[in-house]
């Protein structure tokens, strides 16, 4: 952990290629521009691996996180390490694929960030985008901010095309981390203006 009521506690890792854990240089970056964002909010980390991001995000604040991964292993990993750390109370683990998973989360109050590390190239982070502005679902909102962590690449500007708005884009040596929010206007008026904030 970085920082927060678990820092200095060691987080397990999920083995093997299929994962890719966020380095803490990356983490503590990404945590220091949503440090005034954190404080009890709830917090969905999809494709979550190990549960790294999500766990920061509680150990910063953050009141309630849900944890998605379609991995037996990635699931094992996050509840051992939410036991680890004592945070497990304030936690939910969904073993299945992130659109099952975006389904039954329908229902519940908003979560005011959405994290995604999907695996690069394969489309997925699409997937769960475009699923979420068609579908309208109870857990966001108007106010929830989307971050997607991305290969250097991809064109954030592709995400308007889903009709999200682009609200920061942070570049590192390996990868990226593109802001978004639901262009609800563009949505509803079928304007194809955008208007982009970096």
């Amino acid at each position: 952990m970085i920082a927060g009521k678990a820092r200095r506690l060691p987080l397990k890792t999920v083995a093997g290629e299929n994962t890719r854990p966020t380095t803490d240089r990356i983490k503590e970056t990404l945590f220091n521009i949503l440090q005034n964002d954190l404080y009890g909010i709830r917090f969905l980390d999809l494709f979550a691996g190990s549960g790294g991001i999500g766990i920061e995000a509680l150990s910063r604040g953050a009141a309630y996180a849900c944890f998605v991964d379609n991995s037996r292993a990635a699931v094992d990993c996050i509840r051992g390490n939410l036991a680890f750390t004592r945070l497990g109370s304030q936690a939910d683990v969904l073993q299945c694929d992130v659109l099952t998973a975006l389904s039954r989360l329908d229902g519940r109050p908003p979560f005011q960030i959405v994290f995604m590390d999907p695996p690069y190239g394969k489309g997925l982070e699409d997937l769960a985008l475009a699923f979420l502005m068609e579908h309208r679902l109870s857990f966001v909102d108007e106010q929830t901010m989307f971050i997607v962590e991305a290969a250097l690449e991809m064109d954030p500007e592709h995400f308007t095309g889903l009709g999200y708005e682009i609200l920061r884009v942070k570049v590192y040596k390996t990868n990226q981390h593109i802001f978004l929010r639901a262009d609800r206007s563009r949505s509803e008026n079928g304007s194809g203006e955008e208007e982009q904030q970096l």
